[in-house]
């Protein structure tokens, strides 16, 4: 678990050192900022976040990649994939450590954007519930995310063909449950169940289904040890 931390720790200093990443931050909280303020025009606005919840998943289909391209595609490309392989760290352990870091600079983020909730606290009565299970669903959904791109950037030594794919793959899931209707019998009801948007709506509402829970934490360990296994075969190559 040591070399997990440190292998971590090293990609956390690479995300605060990198202006990629910077780039990527500023970009979600201006895009988020944007959806939080777009309904303050109406004659009577509502007090909450959905606006910023439902633009946030938006966002972050299309940042989550950029987050994670470089994790492993750049090392291949570089070709430190090598020293990194026959170092004594296991697989699990890089695979581990640097989604670890991904979700370190993701959580940053979504604590930045507290500031909006600090807001509508400030001038307004909102009802406390959503909000809470709102960020909770939006950790949920980030982490989900993050461990897509992971994998595709463990597949390739190309950084953008890893954020292509994993944009691909993430918007295949976002639109899954929009399938649903199209899709008839129990294949249809499988497509809707894989739905990324669809499982975070009932926290967006204030409601906190275990199933939701247990739907991303699956997805999460899913793609994590996909990776794992693509980082395995490496090694036979």
């Amino acid at each position: 678990m040591r070399t997990a931390q440190a292998v971590a720790w090293k990609e956390i200093q690479l995300y605060f050192s990198s202006p990629t990443a910077y780039i990527v931050g500023l970009i979600f909280l201006a895009l988020t900022g944007f959806f939080f303020t777009q309904d303050l025009g109406d004659p009577f606005p509502e007090a909450t976040l959905t606006p910023f919840f439902d633009g946030a998943i938006i966002v972050f289909v299309l940042l989550a990649p950029a987050l994670t391209m470089r994790l492993l595609a750049e090392e291949s490309k570089l070709g430190t994939i090598e020293l990194l392989l026959t170092s004594p760290v296991r697989d699990w352990e890089v695979i581990v450590g640097k989604y670890v870091a991904s979700l370190v600079f993701f959580l940053v983020l979504v604590a930045l954007s507290f500031f909006y909730a600090i807001l509508l606290f400030v001038y307004a009565s909102p009802d406390p519930g959503p909000i809470y299970t709102g960020y909770l669903g939006l950790i949920l959904y980030g982490s989900a995310a993050l461990a897509i791109g992971l994998l595709t950037s463990t597949l390739t030594n190309n950084q953008i063909v890893a954020a292509v794919v994993a944009m691909g793959i993430l918007l295949a899931l976002f639109f899954a449950d929009r399938a649903f209707g199209s899709v008839s019998g129990v294949a249809g009801e499988i497509i809707g169940e894989m739905g990324l948007r669809g499982h975070f709506d009932d926290f967006a509402r204030g409601v906190i289904d275990t199933k939701n829970i247990v739907y991303y934490l699956s997805v999460i360990a899913f793609f994590l040890f996909l990776s794992i296994r693509a980082l395995e075969s490496r090694r036979w190559r």
